[in-house]
Parts: C-alpha cells; structure tokens; sequence
C-alpha cells in the first residue's frame, strides 16, 4: 500500500532519513491527490529521489509549528494550498466565509490571512540563512507589484513581503525540479537567477539578459495610468516562446525580477506527473474530523487538460497557467479512470473530465507550439480567430472510450463548455453526445452577461452567440427526446456594467422564468485584467476608460436586480430602477420587477378584488363537485 510523505519526525525517523532534503509547508490540509498542488510537488520531488516532509496548515503563532523536522537539507517550499488565502476566508463584500473546503471538517481558522508572508517569516524567525522558495496560486499572482482589494491599495512583490528567495510561479514542475537540481548542486540561493518560471531579486541587472524595465514600484504604486501600463506589458509577457524578463525597481532594495514563464509540460510529462503514486485520500489524521470536503469535489473526477485560451478578463489562468493548452494522453487517463473504479466508494459516475475548459484538447492553433500564443489578439475574442482549430473530435474520443469501461454507469462534464467553441466547430457530433450521455438534467454555462458592452469588457462572446448556442441545444435535446435544461451563470457589478447594464440582466433573467439561488458578485483578485480595469477605470490594453461600479451600495443594488423576486431586496430593486431611469420595471404588469412605492393603485386593487371574486367562485363549484 502506497505510504503517505511523512508529516511527523517520528514517521521521518521511520523511514530511515535523519534529514528531509526539503520542508513543505501549506495551508491546506495533506490530501495525496493529484487536484493539490502540494501532492504534485512533493510526489514529483520523491520521484526524482528528493525526501521531503510535509507541515500541513502549522500554527502560525508558534515557531515550533515550523520546526517538526528541524531544519531541511536544501530548503522550504512555502504555499498558502490550492486557493488564496484571503479569497478562502473572504467574500467579495470583505465578510468572513463560515467554511474552508481545505481543511479539516471544513472548519474555517486554521491559516492565517496572507499565509504565504506569514508562514515565511515564521521560518525566517529560526532558520535565518535556509533557502525558502515559494509556489502556489497566492504566490504566482503576487509575484510583481499588484492590485490588493482587501487593502485597497498596490502592494510589492510578495517576495519582498515575505523574507523568501524565490518564487516558482504558473504551475511548477519544471522549474522546481531545476531549483532542485541547483540547490543539490551546491549552487547559492542567490545565484539562482536562470530558471524559467521563477522570479528572484536582484541589486541590479547583471545577470539578466535584455530584460523589459517595467515602471519602479513608487510610481506604480502612486499613478494609477503607470499601472495599467506595467499590467499591459506584463499581459503581453506571458507566453514562454516570446517573454523577455522584466525587471521592477525598489529602490535601494535593487529589483525584483521575472524570468519568462517555464515552457509547457509535453504529453508524456503531463503522463508521468498523473502516473505518480498518489494514494488518492486525505491524510488518515483528518478522519476524526470527517475528512477534507475539497477532496469530495475531486475524488471522481479526471483531469484531462491545462491552460486555457479562452481569455476570459475576470480569470488569472493567463499568468498562472498560461493561453496554451496541454493534455494528457487518453491511455493516461484511462488508467486512472480505471483505478478510479476499483474504490470502494466509486458507485458508477465519473463526476467530470475536463480542467479550466472541458472540452479544449489542443492548442487553438498549431503555430503556438513553436512560435507561442499572439501578443496582441485573442483566440476566441471577439470572434474566434481564423487560424482557430475548433475541433472535438479528439474529445469525443476520449469520452466514448471513458462510457464504455467495466462499472461506469455515467461520464458527466461539470467544469464547464466554451459554448463559442462548440459553436466554432462546424461537427456538431460532440453537442449531440454531450446532451445524450453527460448531462444530468441541467447544463451548467457562463455567458456572465448578457449586455455586449460589459461582455466586450469580460473578453466574452456576443449574448447572439449564446442565443444561438441554446437554440442548438434545445435542438439537440429535442432529437434525443429529453428534458434538459441550461442554467446560466451570471456576474453582476464587472467594469463596464452601469446601473441601465444590470437592468437589462434581471429583465432577462425575468424571461427565464427563474430566479438564480446564487449571483456571482465581480471579485477582484490580484493579476487579472478586470481587476486592473476596477482599479485604475481604464482598460489596460485598449486605453479607454470604464465606467467601474465600486460601491459596496451600488454592488449590493445590482446584486439585488438579479434576485428581484426576494422580498428583501425590494427597496434596493426600487433603487436600481431610479438611477436606470427604468420605473416602467416597477408596476403590475408581468413583466415589472417590482410593485411601485405607496401600495397599489386603485384599478389595480379593482384588477385584484376581481381575480379574488373568480378564485371564490372556483372554490365553491370544487366543493360542490367534490360532495
């Protein structure tokens, strides 16, 4: 039976180490699978013969709490877990969330805000001198100068703020095992400054060759139009193929610098990092607490791609895992799907098969694979590109393949269809098979609007693409003879939706029929373009100004226009309508929102006491009928 890495000294000493090569530190709890970044991490490392032990969610108020396995021959890995530490504890309205999917039971409270600083001068505290890296989604987004919500403000380089050495950014794999392979070389820290993928600091530039001066951090900190200038050519740096460095001056603290991305992972190192020999479980400590219910979301499902070139402006996947697609083979991911159904707990359904987009499987043209992803054009937005290959064929395949092994009853897809990419590919077999054998009952998609300015300023398709989208799907579900439906996900308050914008989505979601039991509040976190666009109100790329609702009023207002039907949220209805110019929407006609201030109108308690009269009448001939 697969052993987990250890997590105590006693279990180090178990093995017969005296040392661990490397500590790994994080805030979520030990889960061995394959969805937690710091099961990747350490399972590659121990594959390349690296020992490494494991201090899941320490107390940050005692040193101690570092200290399980002394210090570690080559270094700390530091990461705040798979989700930012402070999206984990907040909502958008900067209220505390109730639980935490990462951790024990879900209690929430057992990482702190900014875990990655705080765990870092944790250990800075005792070991002064032992190399400390960073990595995870917290890190990678801070890497340079950022936009920071929750303190309203520009704050530094995490690395800076956190005493660490370096930062591996995006997803990891190649450039730890090169920071790895330096630090087992014998290499200082600080003479580390030549992986991709990783970003150091510097007193000058000496040993970097040609790189982009990005502006100093003073300005960017001060000018909001020096922001988004920095955030534009940062956004235009992303691609390993064509990146250059970049460099961002601190004064006398020297520069902090970025070296272009690591290049993606091929099919068969894809391969061989699902191949690892995860034991697929959380850590048995966490049974007297009912276990990790993050891992819940995962145990079933199967990881078939990475990257995305969907562009969405809302989403971080551009600097963290880049535009360029990369899959693991269908073998791959069979073989794990076959392991999948000998669990116990395994009761036929494959839960999804997918990643940021479920069904990309290639790069959106082959020209990316040597010459790296457009600088200045997008592969789906506004339109899909020429050159796009929108294709599903390969897909299918796999998904055909995935319904017809030994005790799988049902193969879903839940992490989400580019719907314009379906409506790219001119073979409609995938839309067909999708509606036939993977979805149960309800399609889950993310139009995110439906007004085309603010979707312009999402980088989504025109809401005439998702009309035509649902019309084939209706079609679709019609030739199957089955009742399925598509629930859309909608964003309220993203820059470039004013008050008239958030109007026009509650009346469309009025159309519908139903009312959303949850509405996604705009969230800005760090290195995304929406983000910079609600910092500074001007795009970054175009230059034009956006109008950006910033309010936590205006916020709850549009909010609110999407739940209308909530009694509470009555007044704040009535208000939105005010400031639209649109009290045509608060009245008794069906297609009003809300009732008018003052109670009813005379004709209309006539209109009412009639329909009373009727329904009266009614009753008494159902008694009647009934005797």
């Amino acid at each position: 039976m697969q052993e987990f890495l250890p997590v105590t000294k006693e279990e180090m000493t178990n093995r017969g180490w005296n040392q661990a090569d490397f500590v790994y530190v994080t805030g979520d709890a030990y889960v061995d699978h394959p969805s937690f970044g710091t099961a990747i991490i350490s399972r590659l490392l121990e594959s390349r013969g690296y020992r490494v032990g494991i201090i899941s969610q320490p107390d940050w108020r005692k040193k101690e709490s570092i200290q399980v396995f002394g210090q570690p021959r080559l270094g700390f890995l530091v990461t705040a877990g798979n989700m930012d530490s402070l999206v984990n504890h907040y909502t958008v309205s900067r209220k505390h969330r109730q639980k935490d999917a990462y951790s024990p039971g879900g209690k929430m409270g057992l990482r702190p805000d900014r875990a990655v600083i705080v765990y870092s001068n944790l250990i800075r505290q005792t070991y002064k001198k032992t190399p400390v890296i960073l990595g995870g989604i917290e890190a990678s987004l801070r890497r340079l100068a950022h936009y920071d919500y929750w303190d309203n403000c520009v704050k530094r380089s995490i690395l800076l703020d956190s005493g660490a050495d370096l930062i591996s950014y995006g997803m990891g794999e190649h450039s730890i095992l090169e920071i790895a392979e330096a630090l087992d070389g014998g290499i200082p820290v600080e003479e580390i400054t030549y992986i991709a993928g990783t970003v150091f600091k510097g007193r000058d530039l000496s040993h970097v060759y040609e790189p982009i001066l990005l502006p100093a951090f003073d300005r960017v900190q001060e000018d909001k139009k020096a922001y988004g200038e920095s955030f534009a050519v940062q956004y235009k740096n992303t691609d390993p193929y064509t990146a250059r460095p970049m460099a961002e001056a601190y004064g006398t603290k020297g520069y902090i610098i970025q070296n272009p991305p690591a290049l993606p992972l091929t099919q068969a190192e894809m391969d061989d990092v699902y191949a690892l020999p995860y034991t697929g479980k959380y850590h048995p400590m966490y049974e007297q607490d009912g276990g990790i219910p993050a891992l819940e979301e995962v145990k079933f499902s199967l990881t078939s791609n990475r990257g995305c070139f969907g562009g969405c402006s809302f989403c971080a996947l551009t600097f963290h895992q880049g535009r360029i697609l990369q899959t693991r083979s269908h073998d791959s991911i069979i073989n794990e799907a076959v392991k999948m159904t000998e669990d116990p707990d395994f009761k036929g359904y494959i839960h999804d098969v997918g990643g940021p987009t479920a069904d990309f499987r290639q790069p959106s043209c082959q020209k990316q694979l040597t010459k790296g992803v457009c600088r200045d054009k997008q592969c789906l937005f506004p339109e899909p590109c020429r050159n796009l290959t929108a294709d599903h064929s390969d897909y299918v395949s796999l998904l055909r393949k995935l319904r017809q092994l030994p005790k799988v009853k049902k193969v879903f897809i839940r992490s989400g269809v580019r719907f314009d990419y379906v409506m790219a590919d001119p073979d409609k077999t995938f839309l067909r098979e999708l509606v036939e054998h993977h979805v149960s009952g309800q399609l889950r998609v993310a139009p995110e609007h439906v007004s085309d300015q603010v979707l312009k300023y999402m980088g989504k398709p025109s809401h005439d693409i998702y009309q035509k989208f649902l019309a084939e799907y209706n079609k679709a579900n019609m030739r199957t003879g089955k009742k399925q439906y598509a629930v859309p996900y909608f964003m309220s308050s993203h820059p470039g939706c004013t008050m008239k914008e958030a109007v026009k989505l509650a009346e469309y979601v009025r159309d519908l029929g139903f009312t959303p039991e949850q509405v996604q509040d705009f969230y800005p976190t760090p290195s995304t373009l929406s983000t910079c666009m609600y910092y500074t109100g001007i795009h970054p790329i175009s230059g034009e100004k956006v109008y950006v609702p910033r309010s936590p009023h205006e916020k709850s207002i549009q909010r609110a226009l999407m739940q209308y039907k909530n009694p509470v949220n009555r007044e704040l209805v009535l208000e939105g309508l005010k400031l639209a110019g649109r009290m045509d929407l608060a009245g008794y006609s069906a297609k009003c929102l809300v009732r008018p201030e003052g109670g009813r109108p005379q004709e209309g308690n006539k209109v009412l006491k009639e329909k009373q009269k009727k329904k009266t009448i009614r009753n008494v001939h159902k008694k009647k009928k009934q005797n």
